[in-house]
């Protein structure tokens, strides 16, 4: 009787070790930890551009151990910071997610409004309301860190990190555990009173450091002897803006402590943003204990200073590949805190960009390619004319975007036809030698414009935002105010071709040289997290990096 006993618990004991093995492989597998990093301004050629100075550990890491899509472009117009990192995480375009811009013009009003800022909410770490006051408000889809968030009932914590307003709050979706930006009144990171009502204390702690003072105090010079820099044109070129209170734009940049103390926003435009960027991501890791349990957790980085540097001196200086050099061992480094913290097999990283940029309008001259300014004194012609044909002054409210605002409210006080006024304006336009097309962004879907200018003009038309008639310009052509380095927003390819590397969790090596766009991103992470894409997503999943 005895020995059918045991045989009886032998055999009930098997069966259920089998049923908990079974239970246990039958369990969701997800990352412990997503991390979103997008490189502000960052060209796809910035990857093998610089590659043989890279080391192994940063770009090439990702190149190598991860999994890269070499034809991701930006399905939209314009391509600007704001709606790049908004497309990014909502899967979606301007037209449906609402952000226009990084401000657009109120129809109503005609005063500028800025995509993040909301007056209802105030600054929490700064008494700047100029600073604080923002918030996701004027996002209309959710993002997929706010699906992150439903999927797991809100125990998955999402944190947005950038030196730019926008760049964190947008990421981070409407309600994330945190988001925090840089104040340069006061060297700090702060946030608002949208996400919580004071600072934690393991950004007190951070912000009590100063790090940033420690970052710039022998200031800037080259990581390597500058005769190496041969991927850059020479140091000193007249297209360039200097650092700081910098007489000339070379290195080195001595003064950057004095200039720093003076203004905490030179930081913005040295490579030390970029390191300061990080070390807060670090923080926040430890701070909110990203990636210690089962639940999923997010963490959106934005690395702003490559943008800032990029905007001053354009994509082919010296400034730009040391802060990429320097950026690559800044990588190298966070890529192993995540080893040692989280474990290389349980963290799924993504890098890409917002947008690239333009060469500056200096080197294509110097370089005897096309270019110019597209706008110099174009609103003040367009205005005069319509002045002489319809005897009112001010009937254009702006031009933003590359898109020309009418005064609405005007043209109906004084009963004006509107269509006449567009096709106006239209046709002179198009007389000009520096405009490729002009359309009235109503009637796009039927204007004779190739694709895929024509989708993307569609794709980044928000009737509510976007103004009323759509410039194209030509190649090269810049805006009047990037006369010194440079800018982007427009469909080309230095501005639109961005990079795309997934690593880590679930990832084998490879690459792809396929067609996909930046809109693709949000419904691949949906797919690995078994979450449901964002509610305005129009992009499709990348079967090479999920498999079957």
């Amino acid at each position: 009787m005895l020995r059918k006993i045991t045989i009886a618990a032998v055999i009930f004991l098997s069966a259920a070790n089998v049923s908990a093995q079974k239970n246990k492989k039958s369990q969701l597998e997800r990352p412990k930890l997503v991390v979103g990093l997008v490189i502000d301004q960052m060209r796809w050629d910035y990857l093998y551009r610089y590659y043989d100075k890279y080391g192994n550990d940063g770009f090439k890491r990702l190149l190598n151990k991860g999994f890269s899509f070499n034809n991701v472009m930006i399905p939209y117009v314009p391509t600007v910071t704001a709606i790049g990192h908004t497309s990014i995480y909502t899967g979606s375009v301007p037209s449906i997610h609402g952000i226009a811009g990084n401000d657009w013009t109120d129809k109503q009003t005609g005063k500028n409004v800025y995509c993040t800022e909301d007056a209802d909410v105030k600054g929490v770490g700064t008494s700047s309301q100029k600073v604080g006051g923002h918030s996701p408000k004027n996002l209309w889809s959710t993002t997929i860190t706010d699906q992150l968030r439903i999927a797991s009932n809100f125990r998955s914590k999402v944190v947005g990190v950038s030196l730019k307003d926008r760049a964190s709050i947008l990421p981070a979706g409407h309600n994330p555990t945190g988001a925090f930006w840089f104040d340069e009144n006061t060297g700090n990171f702060v946030t608002s009173s949208y996400y919580m009502n004071s600072l934690p204390d393991w950004v007190n702690k951070f912000n009590d450091q100063k790090l940033a003072e420690k970052l710039v105090v022998n200031g800037w010079n080259t990581l390597f002897p500058i005769e190496q820099y041969t991927d850059s044109t020479r140091d000193d070129v007249p297209w360039e803006k200097p650092v700081g209170k910098a007489e000339k734009p070379v290195f080195p940049y001595s003064d950057l402590a004095k200039d720093y103390a003076e203004n905490k926003g030179v930081l913005r435009t040295t490579p030390f943003g970029n390191s300061y960027t990080l070390r807060f991501a670090e923080a926040a890791i430890d701070g909110y204990q990203l990636g210690e349990d089962s639940i999923t957790d997010f963490l959106a980085i934005n690395i702003a200073s490559t943008d800032y540097v990029g905007h001053s001196f354009g994509p082919n200086a010296i400034e730009v590949e040391d802060t990429y050099l320097r950026l690559d061992i800044e990588l190298a480094n966070f890529f192993k805190l995540l080893d040692k913290k989280i474990g290389e097999k349980n963290y799924l990283i993504f890098l890409s960009a917002d947008h690239g940029g333009a060469h500056a309008e200096g080197y294509m001259k110097e370089n005897k390619m096309m270019t110019g300014f597209f706008d110099d004194g174009l609103q003040k012609n367009l205005g005069a004319e319509l002045e002489a044909k319809y005897a009112a002054s001010k009937l254009i409210l702006g031009i933003d975007n590359y898109q020309i605002y009418l005064n609405h409210e005007l043209i109906k006080e004084k009963k004006l036809d509107e269509a006449a006024i567009k096709k106006s304006i239209i046709d002179n336009l198009n007389k000009d030698l520096r405009v490729l097309y002009a359309v009235d962004l109503k009637e796009v879907g039927s204007a004779p414009i190739p694709e895929p200018i024509k989708s993307r003009v569609i794709n980044g038309y928000n009737w509510q935002r976007s103004g009323d008639i759509q410039i194209i310009s030509h190649d090269g052509m810049l805006p009047n105010y990037a006369k010194k380095g440079t800018t982007h927003s427009v469909w080309n390819s230095y501005d639109a071709h961005i990079p795309l590397i997934f690593m880590g969790w679930k990832i084998s090596p490879g690459e792809s040289n396929a067609p996909h766009y930046m809109t693709d991103i949000a419904p691949t992470l949906a797919q690995f997290l078994k979450i449901e894409n964002p509610s305005g997503n129009v992009g499709q999943p990348l079967m090479e990096v999920l498999g079957k």
